[in-house]
């Protein structure tokens, strides 16, 4: 039999008999809405269903629906998506009813409490080593902590020629023309994903070549209005044309975001905080190269070189103290100070990443090179059906069921 090690990097080692497979209840945002968390949880539920996995999906506080399935359905294990901090939810719920849960969590920067309840548990999933690192770093010492990654759907997500129709008139609406290169970010606010530090590399390469437009997709209107402010700085003070940047905010359908993807020339995510990044392993299927930053969980989803390129870290965000609240399980609201700063954040080097925008933007052979491994490496490591395989393998290994 193989290592857990090689069961985390995704290889089965646990086959079983369709009379065999668990029983589970996946814990997530349901019914699905369009926001990693909720994409997350409902990729796994659809492919444990589709690989004939017994499998129903319920809302993380959904109190009665908790009763009615775990006295109907009767599952072997609660799958639970969330943070640490949803630990009440996702964890200690179902132990109380008898049933073994497997959280499955995101990152937040730290962990701050349920270390007692977390170290105990027989197997956690986390969504990238970094986000391991930073579990281990805060005290949560249980052996049995696994990177898994996120499951995406590549058959939906997949390359749209530049001369398609619609990818025709995405860039059309968005202002490019044809002998220019679009850049592209997205991300609940965009200033998170890295948008201010792509700027400021514009700001270095718009002298050697100026035929770009930026458009960051964002799914709150202006908000937090601090960072536009920022940016309209950042944009004076590169000097750089503002026709050439364009802000997008609010939902977008699967379908659309698909060929507002395949509209770009790059996808920039040099994110100053990613547990996994969703949608730079989307824009790989899509055949995009990505820009993205060493660092955390870029660092599970782009090959350097090879389907993108990833910016050295440039400064680091470290905090000596920080708060916590009622709703992380405290007694009361106040400040815990931390015997050594903890780094909560990155920000890219902007000179590498003026280096790289620039090759990205002036070589096409590469990056159409470039476009064709990302499309296989993310069908080949990031294919939800894979994925939920993959999790039920381990699963089925830790648990002995």
């Amino acid at each position: 039999m193989e290592s857990a090690e090689t069961v985390a990097e995704g290889q089965p080692t646990h086959e079983k008999d369709a009379t065999e497979k668990f029983k589970s209840v996946v814990f997530y945002p349901f019914p699905a809405e369009l926001d990693g968390v909720s994409l997350q949880g409902d990729f796994l539920y659809r492919g444990l269903k589709e690989n004939g996995y017994p499998v129903r999906p319920c809302d993380r506080d959904a109190t009665f629906e908790k009763d009615v399935l775990f006295e109907n359905f009767k599952p072997d294990v609660s799958i639970g998506i969330g943070f640490w901090g949803d630990t009440p939810n996702i964890i200690i719920d179902p132990m109380e009813r008898g049933i073994t849960p497997v959280p499955w969590i995101n990152a937040d920067g730290w962990v701050a409490n349920y270390h007692d309840v977390l170290n105990e548990l027989p197997l956690i999933m986390v969504t990238s080593n970094w986000v391991k690192e930073t579990y281990r770093r805060d005290g949560v010492s249980n052996p049995n902590i696994y990177p898994m990654p996120i499951g995406i759907d590549t058959k939906q997500m997949s390359p749209i020629p530049k001369d398609d129709p619609k990818v025709v008139k995405m860039r059309e609406l968005l202002g490019v023309k044809d002998d220019e290169k679009l850049i592209l970010t997205i991300g609940g606010d965009t200033t998170s994903k890295g948008f201010q530090e792509v700027l400021k590399a514009l700001g270095k390469i718009n002298g050697e070549f100026s035929k770009w437009k930026y458009v960051g997709k964002s799914w709150e209107a202006k908000e937090p209005r601090y960072h536009y402010r920022d940016e309209k700085k950042i944009i004076q003070e590169e000097d750089l044309p503002r026709k050439r940047i364009k802000y997008i905010d609010g939902p977008i359908s699967r379908e659309t975001m698909r060929t507002l993807i395949c509209a770009a020339d790059v996808y920039a995510a040099p994110s100053r905080i990613e547990g996994f990044g969703m949608v730079q392993v989307e824009a790989q299927a899509c055949g995009i190269p990505v820009l993205g930053i060493d660092a955390m969980g870029v660092k599970d989803t782009v090959v350097h070189g090879e389907t993108g390129f990833l910016a050295k870290v440039g400064e680091t965000i470290d905090l000596e103290e920080e708060w916590v609240y009622k709703s992380m399980g405290f007694k009361e609201k106040h400040i815990v100070k931390f015997d050594e700063p903890k780094t909560f954040a990155c920000r890219a080097d902007v000179d590498d990443l003026a280096e790289y925008l620039l090759k990205m933007l002036t070589d096409g052979e590469m990056m159409e090179q470039m476009g064709k491994k990302a499309r296989e490496h993310a069908v080949k490591n990031f294919d939800y059906r894979k994925v939920s395989q993959d999790i039920a393998n381990l699963i089925g290994e830790k648990l002995k069921i």
